[in-house]
Formats: C-alpha cells, sequence, structure tokens
C-alpha cells in the first residue's frame, strides 16, 4: 500500500512562488534587482530555490521578504516555509527564572503617617491663607466700585487689523498650477498596485518601489522625468497639469519620458 504525498509536499517551492510572482507583475530579474539592490545573481538563485549565496539564514529571511513585497505577494507564508525547510528559527534567549525576581522584590513599606501629618497641616495652612487674601482681595475691589471711574478716558479700541490667516496646505488638486519652468509627473495606482521607477534628467532616482492601491506619488525636475511603469494598466497619469489618456493594460510594463513641453498640444 502507497502513501500519498502531505500537502506540504505539494506545495510550490520558495523560489517557484517568488518567480511566477514576478512574471505576474511583468517585471524582469533586473527590473526587482534594481527596486530591491538584490544583486542580480542572488535573484536568479533564490527563483531556483539556493539559498548559499545569501551569506546564512537572517540574509535570506530578509531577501525572500524584500523580494516578495517587489513582486506583489505576501511574504510570511514563504518565511514560515523556509524555517520549515531550514531547521527552523534559533530558540529565543530564555527569561530569568520568576524566583530571582521575587527574591530581589523590596519588602512593602510601612504608611508614613508623620508625612501624612504635616501634608494635612500644610494643606489647611493654604487653604486659609487662600481664603485670607480672596477676602482681601475682594474688600479692595467693592472700595474701588465705590469710588468709581477715576478718569473719563475711554480705553483704545483694539486695532482692527487681523494678522492674515495662513495659507491652506497645498492638496494633489495642486497638480493643476504646475509651474511653467519645470516638468511635474504624477502618479496615481487607481487600478491596483505598481512597481514604479522614476528618475530626473541626469540619471539620478527619485523614486524606486511599489504604488499600493490608492497611493500617489508626484516628481518634478527642470528638464525630464523618466518612468518606468511595472504595470501601467493601474495608473493614472498627469503631465504638467494634464490627464494622459493612453489606454495602458494590466500588467504592461511601460518606458515613458516627459518633459516641460508635454503633453504636447493637439
Amino acid at each position: 500500500m502507497s502513501i500519498g504525498n502531505s500537502p506540504e509536499d505539494d506545495r510550490p517551492s520558495i523560489g517557484r512562488v517568488l518567480q511566477q510572482a514576478r512574471i505576474a507583475a511583468g517585471l524582469t530579474v533586473e527590473e526587482v534587482s534594481t527596486s530591491t539592490r538584490v544583486r542580480i545573481p542572488i535573484v536568479h538563485a533564490i527563483e531556483q530555490d539556493d539559498f548559499s549565496r545569501c551569506g546564512g539564514d537572517v540574509y535570506a529571511r530578509g531577501h525572500i521578504r524584500t523580494l516578495a513585497r517587489a513582486v506583489g505577494t505576501d511574504p510570511e507564508p514563504l518565511v514560515t516555509q523556509y524555517d520549515a525547510e531550514h531547521g527552523g528559527r534559533p530558540a529565543p534567549t530564555p527569561a530569568a527564572p520568576l524566583f530571582e525576581a521575587e527574591r530581589i522584590r523590596s519588602e512593602p513599606r510601612r504608611p508614613n503617617w508623620t508625612a501624612a501629618m504635616v501634608a494635612a497641616i500644610v494643606a489647611v495652612v493654604g487653604f486659609v491663607g487662600f481664603t485670607f487674601f480672596k477676602g482681601g482681595d475682594e474688600s479692595s475691589t467693592a472700595g474701588r466700585v465705590a469710588e468709581g471711574p477715576t478718569s473719563d478716558k475711554i480705553a483704545p479700541k483694539p486695532s482692527a487689523s487681523k494678522a492674515a490667516d495662513p495659507k491652506p496646505a497645498p492638496s494633489d488638486s495642486a497638480i493643476a498650477a504646475a509651474p511653467q519652468d519645470k516638468v511635474t509627473v504624477k502618479l496615481s495606482a487607481t487600478q491596483g498596485k505598481s512597481w514604479i521607477s522614476a528618475k530626473d534628467h541626469n540619471g539620478r532616482s527619485l523614486f524606486d518601489g511599489t504604488l499600493q492601491q490608492g497611493e500617489s506619488k508626484t516628481f518634478q525636475d527642470k528638464e525630464r522625468v523618466d518612468l518606468v511603469l511595472g504595470n501601467a494598466g493601474s495608473i493614472e497619469l498627469f503631465v504638467n497639469g494634464k490627464k494622459v489618456e493612453d489606454q495602458f493594460q494590466p500588467g504592461q510594463v511601460e518606458r515613458l519620458s516627459y518633459t516641460k513641453g508635454d503633453p504636447e498640444v493637439g
């Protein structure tokens, strides 16, 4: 009689899950390496379930989490699977025995009646002094009222000028008034998440990571903004205050570049 494999034996390997998620997100190994800073040979090795290049279990778990987030999959089941296949996590350092804490616990203090009595006396003296002071102040006030006003001068009216109201914080609608001397690009993930790479005209990175659904990013440069959209169909794009009406497809990778004159009129 043969015994079938358990569900754990049938589940795909860690590398296979990461590779399938990357392909589903429309990303290449080079793009994942760029966004995660994990070297290309290590990404290839992990997708082939070879963790020897990671430098140990701690680094392997970190690479698994980083790659999983970059391709849009949950890292925790993969880390749990890695621990099950590689001996699990090291046992935590045991806490000190409870009896040691009990041994150093100080004896409860007895009530300090002398201090309580002194505090009560101070409270009574303070109350008497406050009552006397308040009575004297009311008498002085009554005397001033009886004497009547000593001057016919009318107090000057407060200045009618008011401090200027603080300017409201700029909102996302400020993109409609984009400056003419710069290129302004706004990305909004409206239909799902997408991996985004944005660079200025010198090739310096402005952003490199995943834009979750509902999130927005705005980039500016004095000459040009270069974009790579990993899931272009989920992105709503505004350039220099105008919506770009290109019909991108889900999972489509787009490489775009915009300058101060874009989008072109007509």
